[in-house]
């Protein structure tokens, strides 16, 4: 035998012992998806042994290339991949795929095993997240690269499925990819020919090629050999085009090997069947006898190559060491921000503040657009957008420059109407190191929600800015005008919501998001313009505790008011009607529910105090949630139906968000209270 074909050899073998190891660890549970590592086993070896610039023993690297599988129903690929190369997971955690407390969930989850980029699952998210890695990859070049220093350098590789490729949030990404000329980002499109419930033909008939054609990318069909040598080949093509994305289209075969399920959906979605994973061995020439089986000549081919790889990182050290000294705060900088390191320390140590008697009233949007200002001084790395509403959401960071095609120097990105794309490529950012935002209206905050859930699970700090947040916006009317949105939103795990009552508690919303390294954040804010709040009535931790008492009574209260955002006003207005009759009344601000919720027992008590049963709640959204607070003898105004084309001065009396309509549910709720 040549030494060719020995390598030839060798490659099989390792490939195989991916598509061997996927099926015992689906077949064990009897669940999960063993077709796509079979099909897609040697795009995943030529990536960590041949193309990837990656390290094992330092997964965080800053420059490292990245990886997403996007399909992440394939997961076994990922983690056979991750074993062999030596990230750390072990063959055990592979005999326990799917099992509670192990790193080998369903599908990948960030944080879980080094060397997991990004959680993926819910088809289109990876590839998606991944333009938002290339881009800051792309902006990070353009920061810190200098004349001969070279320390930005690397690429974001995507394996993709036609599921990814059909959901709509891959075209509003891919379109923006394209129009930028993301060079660095290269994605294996697994076209397989065959999805959970049907062959692709009987849903898919599109011209992918031409599709991604037209959005600008790169598209090089390899066909059906997907031998290692080829794939090389191709990347290489997708290397040289430097100005725009690359799809390497792939003909693959689910299930690949399989006597009796290959290019079925059989082989797509279950466990192939214990006979059935026998017969596969035999066809690859394997002892059917032996699960999890792992050739030592494979493994150590595996980590071989991937040292290989490694070394890379060597050479990169040694440029950095000489960019650190001509260079110094740029590579401390560098250092900080994909290592995600948090917000320079002391940047917030000169806060702005508003006051009514300098100040006019203002939407808590123009505020957070003032605050927004204010954070780009202090955090370098703060960079983001609106889904073409950047002056109704006002979050252009004036002086910042603009990223454009080709052009990634600036701060302020331009998502065109597409914010599903956006809020994936605002995940990707976050997870390059950027303080990254994304903006849009409230009520297309549906439009986003996957991926603003995939940023809660991931424990990243991406900043969601939903602006018009209530009927309040006006004549727009109810397609505008967000209702179970807040409470739907609320619901979420690992989100704070906050909802400020002014310019003083934006500023504290902004404060707690870029400060907040393990969640992201969603700032709700008003169009309409709102009341400065007395100075030194907003204590400092007033976002970050959730909620506080505004305005007291002497002694024990009445009947406690709670509000968010601009109904703040409306409770204290009718705080003071209540106090000229007699009536002792407390007004809680609560601009974030989730914070309050998570306080000690002694500080929910001192703010709503057990003995005081008389509360009443004014949001101007659906009711969902408050009934926690208000009590069995409380009573909540809110929203029970969609909105109305119309003024603010309509809508509010219109329906019941007024300083009247909030004093009467309170003298109701004292009687009920002093009844009992």
């Amino acid at each position: 035998m040549t030494a060719t074909e020995d390598r030839l050899s060798l490659d099989e073998l390792c490939i195989d012992t991916i598509r061997t190891l996927a099926m015992d660890a689906v077949q064990k549970p009897n669940q999960g998806h063993p077709g796509a590592p079979m099909g897609l086993a040697p795009v995943a070896y030529t990536l960590y042994t041949r193309l990837m610039r990656h390290n094992p023993a330092d997964p965080d690297w800053i420059d490292r290339d990245r990886f997403i599988l996007s399909a992440g129903h394939a997961s076994m690929l990922l983690y056979s991949t991750l074993f062999l190369s030596g990230y750390g997971m072990t063959l055990e955690d592979i005999e326990h795929f799917r099992v509670l407390g192990w790193p080998t969930a369903g599908h990948p989850e960030r944080n879980d095993s080094p060397g997991i980029e990004a959680t993926t699952g819910p088809l289109g998210q990876g590839l998606s997240m991944s333009v938002g890695l290339a881009l800051a990859e792309h902006m990070l070049a353009a920061r810190f690269n200098v004349s001969g220093h070279n320390v930005v350098d690397h690429y974001t590789w995507v394996i993709a499925s036609d599921g990814d490729i059909q959901e709509g949030i891959s075209s509003e990404a891919s379109s923006l990819a394209g129009h930028l000329g993301l060079g660095k980002l290269i994605v294996f499109y697994d076209d397989n020919k065959i999805q959970l419930a049907s062959p692709t033909e009987l849903v898919f008939s599109e011209e992918v090629a031409a599709r991604y054609e037209a959005y600008g990318w790169q598209v090089i069909d390899v066909g059906e050999d997907i031998s290692p040598d080829n794939l090389v080949e191709a990347a290489n093509r997708a290397k040289d085009a430097a100005d725009k994305p690359t799809l390497i289209i792939c003909r693959t075969h689910i299930g690949y090997g399989s006597p009796n399920k290959q290019d079925s959906i059989k082989a797509h979605g279950s466990a192939l069947g214990e006979e059935e994973v026998r017969l596969t061995k035999e066809a690859y020439g394997w002892d059917p006898d032996k699960h999890f089986y792992v050739p030592d000549e494979a493994l150590a081919h595996w980590r071989a190559a991937t040292k290989d790889r490694a070394q890379a990182q060597t050479e990169w050290e040694r440029r950095f060491e000489a960019y650190t000294a001509a260079e110094p705060e740029k590579a401390a900088e560098l250092k900080r921000i994909v290592g995600l390191g948090g917000p320079p320390p002391g940047w917030d140590s000169e806060p702005i503040s508003f006051n009514p008697e300098s100040d006019k009233p203002m939407a808590t949007r123009s505020a957070s657009g003032k605050t927004l200002q204010w954070v780009a001084k202090g955090v370098p790395e703060l960079a983001g957008g609106s889904a073409d509403l950047a002056s109704s959401n006002n979050t252009d960071l004036s002086g910042y420059g603009d990223v454009t095609t080709n052009q990634f120097a600036g701060s302020n990105i331009h998502f065109g109407v597409r914010e599903h794309g956006m809020g994936a490529i605002v995940n990707g950012l976050s997870l390059h190191g950027f303080r990254a935002f994304g903006a849009t209206f409230l009520t297309f905050s549906d439009y986003m929600r996957g991926a603003v859930r995939l940023s809660a699970l991931m424990h990243l700090p991406s900043v969601w800015i939903w602006t018009h947040d209530s009927i309040g916006l006006g004549s727009d009317g109810p397609t505008h005008q967000p209702i179970e949105h807040i409470p739907a939103l609320r619901a979420m795990p690992n989100l704070s919501v906050i909802r400020p009552a002014d310019a003083n508690e934006t500023v504290l919303a902004w404060k707690h998001a870029i400060n907040s390294m393990d969640h992201p954040s969603a700032l709700i804010l008003s169009r309409q313009d709102l009341p400065i709040l007395e100075p030194g009535s907003v204590p400092a931790d007033g976002v970050e505790r959730g909620a506080y008492v505004l305005r007291d009574s002497d002694g024990q209260p009445d009947v406690i008011v709670i509000a968010t955002g601009s109904e703040v006003q409306i409770a204290l207005a009718a705080a003071d009607a209540l106090t000229q009759e007699g009536v002792k009344v407390r007004v809680v601000s609560m601009p974030c529910m989730d914070h309050f919720e998570q306080q000690p027992d002694d500080y929910r008590d001192q703010v709503l105090p057990p003995a005081v049963r008389a509360r009443v709640s004014i949001e101007a959204a659906a009711t969902f949630g408050w009934h926690r607070w208000v009590g069995d003898l409380g009573e909540t105004i809110g929203m029970h139906s969609f909105g109305a084309s119309g003024s603010i001065e309509e809508l509010y009396p219109h329906f019941g968000f007024t300083s009247e309509k909030v004093a009467d549910a309170a003298r109701a709720t004292i009687k009920r209270a002093a009844a009992v």
